[in-house]
């Protein structure tokens, strides 16, 4: 029986936390969204699409990684917390992503204290300073706005953070998703639809269904909701 970091969970949910309690490296990214793969509506407002169920699974998942990795957008919108509240174990690092330094240090995770904050910056005279949070410089794709995914996961790695859960928003999964960066992807669908609103995986399309990607996936209920674990490794 493996012994986890947190709170038991459910038991027909332990089959999908195995392979992450028992691997020491990871990249998984993780999205929750309507029936029409929307995140969020377009005004931003995001909480909550999934039902708490899934919110549980997010705080098992933030106590067994290293890190936690999102994008600038997700903290101006949703002013997370990035911290394990609904279950027991250890909060991971807050990774903030600002390719393009448009965070000010007035934002929760910079300033709550509740857990080591890592901003990383793609403008050199960009910094966030306080009690809580650092900044480190990482240089932009030639040419981009936005970061190469791999240069982050290497940042990480050699900081010896090498659980990573990359929890949001879409443009930042999608970016690890496209560039083969994820082990692992979870989506999980909430029975509602949303209609016009922010988009969730969002990848240049392809000409035949043979491009399409069928990784070897599992399903787990979550209440209401369905979580779908995408094996991208096999």
């Amino acid at each position: 029986m493996m012994t986890l970091p947190f709170a038991p969970p459910p038991d027909h949910l332990a089959e999908l936390y195995a392979p992450l309690e028992q691997s020491g490296s990871w990249v998984t990214g993780h999205l929750g969204q309507s029936l029409d793969g929307r995140i969020a509506t377009l005004s931003g407002a995001s909480c909550y699409v999934t039902a708490a169920e899934n919110l549980d699974h997010l705080h098992r998942m933030r106590a067994l990684a290293d890190a936690i990795v999102v994008g600038a957008g997700t903290v101006e919108h949703d002013n997370p917390r990035l911290t394990v509240r609904r279950v027991e174990g250890p909060n991971p690092l807050r990774v903030i992503l600002d390719p393009n330094g448009r965070l000010e240090a007035s934002h929760g995770v910079f300033t709550d204290g509740l857990a080591e904050t890592l901003l990383v910056s793609g403008v050199s005279d960009h910094a966030v300073s306080t009690a809580c949070a650092q900044t480190v410089f990482l240089p932009k794709a030639s040419g981009a706005r936005h970061f190469r995914p791999a240069d982050v996961i290497t940042l990480l790695h050699e900081r010896d953070l090498r659980r990573l859960f990359i929890e949001g928003g879409g443009i930042t999964v999608s970016r690890f998703l496209q560039t083969d960066c994820l082990d692992r992807l979870h989506i999980c669908i909430a029975p509602v639809i949303i209609g016009e609103g922010i988009r969730g995986i969002d990848l240049p399309g392809c000409e035949h269904m043979d491009q399409a990607l069928r990784p070897p996936t599992r399903h787990y209920e979550m209440g209401a909701d369905v979580l779908f674990d995408l094996d991208l490794r096999s």
